[in-house]
């Protein structure tokens, strides 16, 4: 048992190393078996703490119902359980973050704001509705409130589209593949034929286009192409040189850029080329500092073929002589425009979401329901409730309204230093020089591959259920729901800007001179923070630190657990199984009470 236990253990280990260095293609999201329980939750008193005495955007969007002047989009796909999907579009990006509808009971008594939901990092719109029995999302909608579930970019059912039908047709594929892969995982792994066909590496996530294998460039080389290689090394540098103003700071351009140079230099084994490899790469350097413009491009190419022909003298002197010397060079090549794609398909931070995605999509809410004050409410769960935090404390200090009546965040915190946060667990790129091995975190894979070894004998990683689930506080099925299909790809520019969480300050934004807690004070917006006893990943103290913050009549903080237990985990906040029976009754109560014109 002891040796079987080992062998596990470095199985798991070695998944999470490939995941992380070199992530395999699994697909990061897929959908649960389609059989939902429903369960009556047992009571249980929770503890009760209170802190109290208690830019516009112009969306364009598709949508599957339409009303004028909103584009429609015939059909929803099967994974989308709301009762529209709509979609919106962001500023400087071909994105389309998805909205998911739900309508209000016409049982319920009439509300007069709009309910925005979001959620956290790498999550989607799942999350809220997990099943009829535990869904968030339905009963809201059931006590009156018209829902609104955002799925930023890169989550869920967000695409990447210019026209309705493109949208439509990439939101299908999405949930085709999902379900395709729930069907698989349910028999077992996924086989090679059961694979998509177009699953890049190193990230699995059939959104990512790379540019196809050049069937010139695949297996060994007998003739020597130079115009190809000079074309594919051409483009790398000049996108390179373009990401010199986006994801990548100057010097962290020259560390990738001098990796892949120095990727080439070790396929030649003659000393005597170093020179002249040591001349192109000053001349490269030069020109990628110079930033992309159409003045160099034609210089790019000159030193790219000055490159080849260094690489072709290599064939020619090196002894004994390098015959697959073309295939690793087309090899590293491709690698690295892999790589570089990646950076360019997932390029955004949290300010991306905070001043475009979130923006646009309130007032996409605000046009179709027409609140009479203009007003939202809005609930976040973990990284969404850091948004609405750091929309309150920027609104604060512009002196701008808004939009929000009243919130409520969910195991949410500006500041994670007083507590002992696993969440750094999931945050593991501290180095921004790391972006440059791994552009993107698979969480979805990492959680996929590691789940078998957490829920089956000898539970290895058991662990990790504890994280996201206290025990027994979900229901197994809905569980495996939600490690399979609510998690997705995260970019490392997102995840380095949320380590700044972990540090003095806490939270800033991307240029690192504004901390998003120190204006929170001024905010005239209700809170209702809402803490789980046993959240790994945002303690209460955590969650205490930033209530702390806000002005002490406009906020509401409850930590839900008792020492006996049963106890609250990160998710059970949203879809444990007393949610339904003591949180979201807490969350009612307090909207309502601000739910006025």
């Amino acid at each position: 048992m002891a040796t079987t236990i080992q062998s596990d253990i470095r199985s798991a280990l070695h998944v999470a190393n490939l995941i992380f260095i070199n992530p395999n293609p699994i697909l990061s999201r897929a959908i649960a078996s389609s059989a939902r329980r429903s369960f009556s939750p047992r009571p249980l008193l929770s503890s009760y703490r209170r802190i109290s005495t208690p830019t516009s955007f112009r969306a364009r969007a598709f949508s599957s119902e339409s009303t004028e002047p909103v584009v429609k989009v015939p059909e929803k796909p099967p994974i989308c359980t709301a009762d529209e999907l709509h979609y919106v579009s962001v500023s400087n990006s071909d994105w389309r973050p998805a909205l998911w509808r739900y309508h209000p009971s016409p049982q319920a008594p009439p509300r007069n704001h709009p309910l925005l939901l979001l959620s956290g990092l790498g999550t989607n719109a799942i999350g809220y509705d997990l099943s009829p029995g535990s869904s968030f999302a339905r009963y809201m909608s059931g006590q009156g409130f018209e829902t609104w579930i955002l799925e930023v970019r890169g989550a869920g059912l967000s695409v990447q589209g210019s026209t309705p039908k493109a949208v439509q047709q990439a939101a299908h594929e999405v949930s085709e593949q999902m379900e395709a892969v729930t069907k698989s995982m349910a028999n077992g792994s996924l086989s090679a034929d059961q694979q998509p066909s177009k699953v890049p590496s190193p990230v699995s996530d059939s959104r990512v286009s790379f540019v196809e294998e050049d069937p010139h460039l695949a297996g060994i080389v007998t003739v020597w192409d130079e115009s190809k290689l000079v074309t594919k090394l051409t483009e790398v540098f000049m996108r390179l040189s373009e990401r010199l103003s986006g994801f990548l700071s100057e010097s962290q351009s020259k560390i990738m850029f001098a990796k892949l140079v120095d990727q080439i230099a070790k396929i030649l084994e003659d000393s005597q080329l170093s020179e002249r490899m040591t001349e192109i790469r000053g001349k490269l350097l030069s020109l990628l500092e110079a930033r992309q413009n159409s003045a160099i491009a034609g210089q790019f190419r000159d030193l790219s073929q000055g490159l080849v022909n260094v690489i072709e003298e290599g064939q020619k002197s090196v002894s004994p002589q390098l015959f697959d010397l073309q295939e690793r060079l087309s090899s590293t090549i491709e690698d690295f425009q892999k790589q570089l794609d990646l950076i360019v398909k997932y390029d955004w931070d949290f300010d991306n979401y905070l001043e475009e995605d979130v923006p646009a999509a309130m007032e996409y809410i605000r046009a179709q329901t027409k609140p009479k004050d203009g007003k939202l409410l809005a609930i976040g769960h973990s990284m969404g409730g850091i948004l609405l935090y750091a929309m309150l404390s920027r609104c604060s200090y512009e002196g701008r309204d808004s939009g929000l009546a009243a919130i409520g965040t969910l195991a949410s915190s500006l500041n994670y230093t007083p507590s002992n946060s696993r969440l750094k667990l999931l945050l593991p790129l501290a180095d921004p020089a790391q972006a440059l091995n791994v552009p993107v975190v698979p969480l979805g894979a990492m959680l996929s591959a590691a789940y078998p070894l957490s829920t089956r004998p000898p539970y290895v990683l058991s662990w990790l259920n504890d994280l996201i689930s206290a025990q027994d506080m979900m229901h197994p099925e809905l569980l495996e729901k939600l490690v399979l299909n609510n998690f997705c790809t995260i970019p490392a520019k997102l995840i380095l800007q949320l380590t700044t969480a972990f540090r003095n300050g806490g939270l800033c934004d991307r240029s690192g001179k504004f901390f998003y807690q120190d204006h929170l004070h001024k905010s005239k917006v209700p809170v209702l923070a809402i803490a789980g006893d046993r959240d790994l990943i945002c303690p209460p103290e955590a969650v205490e630190e930033t209530v702390k913050l806000i002005p002490e009549h406009l906020a509401t903080y409850k930590v839900f657990g008792e020492p006996g237990g049963p106890h609250y985990a990160h998710y059970d906040l949203v879809g444990g199984r007393l949610a339904v029976e003591q949180v979201y009754p807490c969350i009612v109560e307090f909207l309502s009470r601000y739910d006025l014109t």
